[in-house]
C-alpha cells in the first residue's frame, strides 16, 4: 500500500478520476458531493401563497351545472309548505303521495251531483278512498248530531252491501271490476244521502217531508252509481239490473237517516 502525497485525505489514484473535473477544495474544507438547496427555493417560496390567501374561484351560480341536475329550489316557508310541492319542480304534493287528491275528489263529486251529464268511462282509473271515507264520516256525524248514533250500522251495511255488489257486477260483466273501485263508486255516490243527513240535524225526517227527501236521495244515488258502473264496465243494456241492488243498498242508508235503529221503542 502506498499513499498519494498530493491527496491530503489519502484517496487513491483510482478514485481521483471521478473528481478530475471538480475544482480543488481548499485545505481544511471537506468535499461537497452535492450543493444544498437554497433557502429561497421554489417550493418554500411558493409556500407563502398558501397561508390564508386562498380566494374564491367564482360564484356557485356561475359554475357549469351538469344536465339533468337542474331545478328550482324554493325557499323554506311555513307549515303549509308540507302540503304543496315545496321542493323540486314536478314533485307531487305530500297529500297526493298519500293518496289524497282534492282535484280528483272535486271532479268525482261534481260527476255525482250532475248525473245527467255523460260519464267518462275512465273516471275510475284513479280510484281512491279519501272521498268516500270523508263522506261516510260526515254522514255518520250528521246522524249523530240529530240523535241517531248509527256508526256501527253504517259500517256493517256498507261492508256487506259493497261485497254483494262486487260479486254481482263480476258475475254480470265480462270485463270485471275490483273491490277497490266498487267501494270508491258507492262511497262517492253517497253524497246526496249526506245532504239528507245534514238536513236531519235541522228538521225531523220521520214524516212526509223526510220520506220524500229520502226517496229522492235514493233515486239520485242509484242513478249516479249505476251510470258510473255502466260506463266503466260497458253494460249499457243492463243498467236496470245494476240499479236494482244498488238502490236496495242506498235504501238501507236512507232508513238509517230517517229512523233510529238503535233507539228504544216507546211503550
Amino acid at each position: 500500500m502506498w499513499q498519494d502525497s498530493g491527496n491530503a485525505y489519502g484517496a487513491s489514484s483510482s478514485q481521483n478520476q471521478y473528481y478530475a473535473g471538480a475544482p480543488p477544495a481548499p485545505h481544511g474544507v471537506p468535499l461537497q458531493f452535492y450543493a444544498p438547496s437554497p433557502v429561497s427555493s421554489s417550493f418554500y417560496g411558493s409556500r407563502t401563497s398558501l397561508d390564508g390567501n386562498v380566494g374564491a374561484q367564482g360564484a356557485i351560480s356561475q359554475q357549469a351545472v351538469p344536465p339533468g341536475y337542474g331545478g328550482n329550489i324554493q325557499p323554506a316557508g311555513g307549515w303549509w309548505t308540507a302540503f304543496g310541492t315545496g321542493g323540486f319542480e314536478g314533485e307531487p304534493p305530500l297529500l297526493e303521495e298519500l293518496g289524497i287528491n282534492f282535484w280528483h275528489i272535486r271532479t268525482k263529486s261534481l260527476a255525482v251531483l250532475n248525473p245527467l251529464r255523460k260519464v267518462d268511462e275512465r273516471i275510475m282509473d284513479d280510484a281512491d278512498l279519501a272521498g268516500p271515507l270523508l263522506f261516510i264520516l260526515c254522514f255518520g256525524t250528521f246522524l249523530l248530531l240529530s240523535g241517531k248514533p248509527q256508526f256501527g250500522y253504517i259500517y256493517g251495511v256498507g261492508l256487506l252491501g259493497s261485497a254483494s255488489i262486487y260479486t254481482l257486477l263480476n258475475l254480470m260483466s265480462e270485463k270485471g271490476i275490483d273491490a277497490y273501485r266498487v267501494v270508491s263508486v258507492l262511497g262517492y255516490c253517497l253524497l246526496p244521502m249526506v245532504v239528507v243527513g245534514a238536513l236531519s240535524v235541522m228538521v225531523t225526517l220521520d214524516g212526509s217531508l223526510g220520506y220524500v227527501l229520502s226517496m229522492l236521495s235514493i233515486l239520485w244515488c242509484t242513478y249516479a252509481a249505476s251510470g258510473i258502473f255502466v260506463a266503466v264496465l260497458r253494460m249499457s243494456d243492463q243498467r236496470f239490473l245494476v240499479a236494482y241492488p244498488v238502490g236496495l243498498l242506498y235504501g238501507c242508508f236512507a232508513l238509517l237517516s230517517v229512523f233510529n235503529a238503535g233507539g228504544s221503542g216507546s211503550r
